[in-house]
This record gives structure tokens, sequence and C-alpha cells, in this order.
């Protein structure tokens, strides 16, 4: 076999599983707004509000990509405590009933309403907006544009703000 034959053979099928994995690792991080002047007590520094909005809209691209795959190992450093918990035990629900969900086209709309003067708890409000699609054998079962609430308790870590509790709320 020449160069050429070997190249053809490993080279061109090595790039494709690359661009293959790369497509799908690269999920686009959600669109995210954040207002922080409303806070207090404590005012919020900026690059605190720019790793907020960082770190906000990876942990919503991580649930979107674990959820796709129904995975709660995808959730990765951005959920702790009970909102790991409560994604995790939903994950492995819909596994477990071979249903997969997908989020699309999101924005979220954060407002911070409560910085501890320690700077260790942050209460967010979000009003997000996107796509939900479940999934059922790659058949489409229900699809829903939605407009939900939430409130969000963000602690910091090591090197991120995680989400640490996440629950919907009623409109007003």
């Amino acid at each position: 076999m020449n160069v050429l034959d070997w190249l053809r053979r490993w080279t061109v099928p090595a790039l494709a599983m690359c661009c293959l994995l790369g497509s799908a690792a690269a999920q686009e991080t959600p669109a995210v707004k954040f207002v922080s002047t409303a806070a207090g007590p404590r005012p919020m520094e900026e690059q605190t509000a720019r790793s907020v909005v960082r770190d906000y809209g990876e942990a919503w691209r991580a649930l979107a990509e674990a959820s796709k795959q129904s995975r709660p190992d995808l959730l990765g450093p951005y959920f702790v405590g009970a909102a790991r918990e409560s994604l995790s035990q939903g994950l492995k629900n819909q596994q477990k009933n071979g249903m997969r969900t997908r989020y699309l086209n999101q924005a979220h709309s954060l407002e911070a309403l409560f910085y501890a003067p320690e700077g260790d708890i942050l209460q967010l409000q979000d009003t997000a907006d996107y796509q939900f699609r479940v999934l059922s054998d790659d058949q489409v079962v229900h699809d829903e544009h939605i407009v939900v609430r939430y409130i969000v308790l963000m602690t910091p870590g090591a090197d991120r703000w995680v989400v640490r509790q996440i629950q919907a709320v009623p409109a007003q």
C-alpha cells in the first residue's frame, strides 16, 4: 500500500469522525440576557455578572445535551445539590421510558433578585423561552413553544457559578 492509499484509508474516516464529534460537542450555548441592578443588598461586580451569564448559559447547554441523549452524566459541573438530583432523576426516568427531550431555540432573561453580602449566594428569576420537544423512538410525540419562569439559586464553585436549585413558578 502506498502512502496516498494509506492516507485515504485512515485520514478521511478519522477527519469525518472528528467533525461528527466536534459538531455534537459544540452545541450552541443559549442566549442569556442579565439585569443585576435590582440585586441587593450587595452590588454586583461586572466580572461576577459576566461569569453568571456565561455559567448559566453553559448549564442550560449541558441540560439540553443531557436531555437529548438521556444521560445524567452530561449535566457536568454546572448543577449541584438539589438541582442535580432532581434533573438526574428526571433524565433517568426519561431514559427508562425510552424518551428523549429537546430544548431548542433557547433564550433566557435573568434578573438578579438577591446577592448575599458575603457573595456566596445569588437568587435569580429566569424567564426562559424555548421550543420543548419530546421524542419516543425518534418520533416527535409532543412539540410546544414554552415561556416559563424559574427561580434559581446559584453559588460560587471552585471556578464557576453553579446552579444549586431551580424551580418553575407560576406566571404572575
